[in-house]
Order: C-alpha cells, then structure tokens, then sequence
C-alpha cells in the first residue's frame, strides 16, 4: 500500500488529498467530534500531550535496520564453532531484532586489523593475534546462510600488504558465498593508526601524522583491487574525517555501503566533569542520541548524493574504558531505545549494536554443557527489542509535536496496515501522564511497558511484562505476558509512564 493511501487509511492525512469535497467535509465533522469528545484542546496541568500527525519522510524504515557488529572471535564465542549445530540461542536473539526481515551483519571492529588468512611464505605479522580457518570461516558462512544475512566483513588494513588483504578477502567470500556478502570493509578507524600501537605489537600501524590522503591512497592501492565483492567503508568514527566522506566515495565508485562509527560516551582521556564522561545522566542526555544522531546529517545527505545507504555500522554505549555500572544499567536500555529512533530520524539506513565477549557493554553471554545452549541477556537488549516491536517491517516514521514533555521522549510509527505504534520513554524520577492525540475515533489500544526496579539496575527488566530471566534456553521472552488496554475515545489516549521507564501504545487502524 502507497504511503498516502496508508496516512488516509490511519486518518494521518488532512485535506481531500485528491477526494470529493463531500469526504473532505465529513473528515471535518470526523474531527470535530473527536474534539468535542477529548475535551478542551488543552490538557490538563501535569500532562505531556503528544500530537500524531502524517510521515516525517516518504522513506520506510529500512528493512534489518538493527544489526549486530561482532568482533572476529566473538562469532565462535557466540555461535559456537559446528556449522551444523549453530547456538539457537543466539540465532533467535538475532531474529528476535528482524522479525521479517534480513538482517545485516558487520563482523570487524578493532579485530579487523589483527586479523589474516594465513599467506603462504609470510611470516605472521607482528600485529595479527587472530587467524581464520576453514572452520571458522564455515560457521560464519552456517549463521549468514541460517538468517538469511548480509555480511560485511572486515579485512586487515593495517598489515599494509595488498597480498594479505587479497588472500584474506578470497578466502571468506569464496567459504561465506558473494551473494551473503554486502561489503568487504578495509581497516577499522584508520584515523587512529597513527595514534595507537597495532594489536599487541611494540609500534604503531602507520607513522604519526598518518592521514586521509594517506588512508584513501591506502585504499586504492589495497582495497581496490578486491573485486570480488563490493567494498564497504570507510568505518570512521572521528567526526573530524567525516566531511572526508564524498571523496572517499568519489575515489572509490565500488563502495556499496558507506559505513561511520558513533558513541556517545568514553572514560580514557576524559574527565568527569565532561559531557561524554560515563554516567547515567550523561547518557541519557539529548546530547547522547539527538546531537549523536544529528552529528551524522550530512554523511547521510553525501551518502545519498552519491547514492549508496549509510550506516552506523558500529554503535554503542561507551568507546573507550570499562564502566559496566553505566553500560549494564537499564539506562541503556533507555538510550538504545531513543538513540536507534533517532538515528532511524535523520535518515541512516542502519545500525550495528557492537558486541564481543568481555565487552562493557556485551549484549549477551552464553555458556554451552552437555550439548545445550544458556544465554544471560544485558538490559540494553531490551531496548533494542522494543524498537524491533515498534517499527515492524515497512513502518514509516510520523511527526509528533509534544506539548509540556518535559524528560518524555517520544516516538511514532505507522505500519504498512496502518496502526500506528507511540513510544513514551521517561527519564526522569517522576511518573507522568501522558495523552496521545491522533485526531480521530479509533478503536482502543494496548500498552505495554519497559521497565525495571530502578535505572541503575543491572537485572529485573521485563518487557510486557516477559523477560530472558537469570537466563534463556530459547532466546525467546518468557512469562505472562502484560498489557493493557487504553480507551481511545475520540482518538485521545492517555495513559501513565513511571520514571525510568518506557512505554509502547499500538493502535489499531482507524475504521
């Protein structure tokens, strides 16, 4: 169904959007009863009102908008290492985030520059500390081949040798298949290779002043000549590259995806005073996902001029240093669940959740005896997962103008079947009340909640009243589900958001 005839069906456009006058007149009277029936236009003291109106783009949210981003060792860790015995549980906690859809997949991160195929007649470089095998190479083509999946995979660029690169990149795309193959991504934050030592060698990757004509030379010298799959990149996360993006892609006509990094907080080389310092209001600050988010703007616009999609294809809580009190919180939760909206907002064609063991922020851990698999799943999951509810397949993003909102953010969707989905997320200490107005009579809708004892905790989270519990067989929620109804007489609904919480109202179709 065509987005306009899906806002007319939802009662999101106004106007006679090409209909007779006698239609425009009863929507009139349509909406003028309903107000006649909400009451005065203006709410009660206390109350956040929020106003649907019609799509913020014409653009659905893309389908496998909420990928993985896995360092290399981290897939035998999770997914076991017999390609015929995949870890369910960690299949269905992928599925679980595409219900429907595809999903994308980023195998790399800081592992993508330690990692080779081993080159005949060269010695192992000094920075490699992972080595692919045929075995491993099978499980990852197993779980590409089991989801359905698109893959982009990372290949050492910090070796500096175009044959490295050429036998590592043959050899995954050869063992996964090219058509599971979305990109092969050269290097991971090379604006950092001069800054870090490589891996666990005594040196640096490249000399001190190394810099973007260095890197995209790089790329033409190495990257280029991988014409077995298209190329991925150039997975920056200093934004002070980012307005390198457009020559990047005009060098560089086979890049498929352009792909960027975002965080919002880190604890080396920061003070506690600062903004991006880790703690919980820090991340739950609009700085963390609107100005996170906003920062990427105009990658999207040169992304599209150049037209590939852009995604965040490496995106978490905290990039540098371990505070597992902020990352592990049901904070996370919260944020995940804005800062996914937000980048949905300014256009990004994905996100990639980055995860590994021993991670801070690690969205699950799995332990496998006597052939069965156990996973313990992070609160921050939850957040994602209520995304995934929010923005089913062919959602499109409407407007919301929020009234009196104070800590509510919030957000709403329209499915292809035209019900419409609003997220209430409320940071602050307080409950509020909050009064969806869709401007039309519709039928009641369900509420469900995300929520937990207190922001600072690290378990206790159910989701409708389901959750992983200390632990899932199944990777499925489990429990009694709970929701509950709220009226929605003349198309208001109201209904209540404890702090530090979220909740999700689904709205049928209007008639």
């Amino acid at each position: 169904m065509a987005l306009a005839a899906v806002l007319m069906v939802a009662g999101l456009l106004s106007g006679c959007a090409g209909g007779s006058k006698a239609q425009a007149t009863a929507q009139a009277q349509t909406r003028t009863q309903a107000n006649q029936v909400a009451g005065s236009p203006r709410a009660p003291a206390g109350d956040a009102v929020l106003r649907i109106r019609g799509a913020v783009r014409r653009q659905a949210i893309p389908g496998g908008f909420v990928g993985l981003s896995l360092e290399y060792p981290a897939v035998a860790a999770y997914a076991g290492t017999d390609p015929s015995a995949l870890n369910p549980v960690f299949v269905q906690l992928i599925r679980n985030l595409n219900p429907g859809q595809l999903p994308v997949l980023r195998i790399g991160g800081d592992s993508t520059d330690w990692t080779w195929w081993p080159v005949a007649g060269m010695s192992q470089p000094a920075g490699v500390n992972y080595t692919l095998t045929p075995g491993y190479i099978s499980v990852l083509h197993g779980l590409a081949a089991t989801l359905g999946a698109k893959l982009i995979l990372g290949i050492d660029l910090e070796a500096d040798s175009t044959t490295l690169a050429a036998v590592e990149a043959k050899a995954l795309v050869d063992g996964i298949g090219p058509a599971q193959v979305e990109g092969l991504e050269l290097g991971n934050e090379p604006e950092l290779y001069g800054v870090f030592t490589w891996g666990r060698s005594a040196h640096k990757g490249r000399p001190r002043g190394y810099d973007f004509a260095d890197y995209n030379q790089d790329i033409t010298r190495i990257g280029d000549p991988l014409t077995m799959a298209p190329l991925a990149g150039p997975a920056i996360g200093a934004p002070k590259w980012f307005p390198y993006l457009g020559q990047f892609l005009s060098s560089h006509p086979r890049v498929a995806v352009a792909t960027l990094h975002r965080y919002p907080l880190q604890l080396c080389y920061v003070r506690p005073s600062e903004p991006n310092y880790p703690t919980i209001a820090n991340l739950l600050s609009t700085r963390s996902s609107r100005t996170l988010a906003d920062s990427v703007i105009p990658s999207v616009k040169t992304a599209r001029a150049h037209g590939v999609p852009l995604r965040i294809d490496e995106m978490n809580t905290i990039s540098c240093g371990v505070d597992s009190g902020v990352a592990q919180s049901f904070a996370s939760a919260l944020w995940a669940l804005d800062a996914v909206f937000q980048m949905a907002r300014v256009g990004v064609d994905g996100v990639n959740i980055h995860t590994y063991p021993g991670a801070t922020y690690e969205l699950f851990t799995f332990t496998h005896s006597d052939g069965r698999w156990r996973g313990t799943v992070s609160p921050e999951y939850y957040g994602l997962l209520m995304f995934a509810q929010a923005a089913p397949p062919g959602s499109h993003l409407l407007n919301v103008t929020a009234t009196n909102a104070g800590q509510v953010k919030s957000w709403a969707t329209i499915a292809p079947d035209g019900s419409v989905r609003v997220v209430a997320i409320n940071d602050g200490a307080g409950a509020r009340t909050v009064a969806v107005r869709l401007g039309v009579a519709r039928g009641a809708g369900t509420l469900e909640r995300l929520q937990a004892p207190r922001l600072t905790s690290r378990g206790g989270v159910t989701l409708g009243g389901q959750s992983f519990g200390s632990g899932t067989s199944t990777g499925l929620l489990a429990g009694k589900a709970r929701t509950q109804p709220v009226d929605g007489t003349g198309g208001q609904y109201v209904f209540r958001v404890p702090g530090g919480s979220a909740a999700l109202l689904t709205v049928p179709p209007a008639g």
